[in-house]
């Protein structure tokens, strides 16, 4: 029976994802949802409660998983500050290069100007994987590892910043690189590998200490 609830509920929310990337947040309503998922209103809101309980329940499975994989490697005592990076831009790299509804569906909310409770909710809630970038950077220079005079805030910018042009720009993007950005086979095969090479590369130019032959 729980799992039923489970499979059901998970059921409506990857409908959600996909109408909320197809016509937003604002556009969207629980009745196309309900509708689209086959599934009546009551069933919905006895789930979810509201259409920000429905948004913010996709942002809970996607991304919650993922922050405790990102803080299991943050607070690995067992690995030295550049095998954090290391291992903290594989798993980012790979999990945000996509084209999946969820991905469209959080762009395209926080990129907008007007701030709301619901933008507050997800900046909250993206920022947690953020903070784990900077603790790793913070804990680099004060264990002496990273250059002291590394500027921790436009890091932030250049890595999550490249990630938005290649994925928020893709018609752009792709002429740029030479290759459809969309397309997941392209995705894992060179994408990734590309932007996992340059980022490490960019990033231990810029905080390797001088004389330092440290590697990613």
């Amino acid at each position: 029976m729980e799992k039923d609830k489970t499979d059901k509920k998970d059921h409506i929310l990857d409908v959600a994802e996909r109408v909320f990337a197809e016509h937003g947040y604002d556009g969207a309503s629980t009745r196309m949802i309900s509708g689209e998922a086959g599934v009546n209103m009551a069933m919905l809101n006895y789930y979810f409660g509201s259409k920000e309980g429905v948004f913010l329940a996709i942002f809970d499975r996607r991304i919650t998983s993922f922050q405790n994989v990102l803080l299991s490697i943050g607070n690995d005592e067992s690995i030295n500050s550049w095998e954090k990076l290391d291992k903290y831009l594989d798993s980012y790299i790979d999990k945000v290069v996509t084209n999946n509804c969820f991905h469209i569906m959080l762009n395209r909310e926080i990129s907008k100007s007007k701030k709301t409770d619901l933008t507050d909710q997800i900046t909250d809630i993206i920022m947690k994987n953020v903070t784990v970038f900077q603790n790793i950077i913070a804990e680099g220079i004060k264990k002496g590892d990273f250059n002291k005079d590394a500027d921790q805030q436009l890091l932030v910018a250049t890595i999550f910043g490249t990630k938005n042009y290649i994925v928020n720009t893709p018609h752009i993007s792709s002429k740029v690189l030479g290759f459809d950005v969309l397309d997941a086979g392209v995705q894992n095969d060179l994408l990734k590998p590309r932007f996992k090479k340059y980022m490490k590369t960019l990033l231990k130019a810029y905080l390797q200490n001088e004389n330092d032959n440290n590697n990613l």
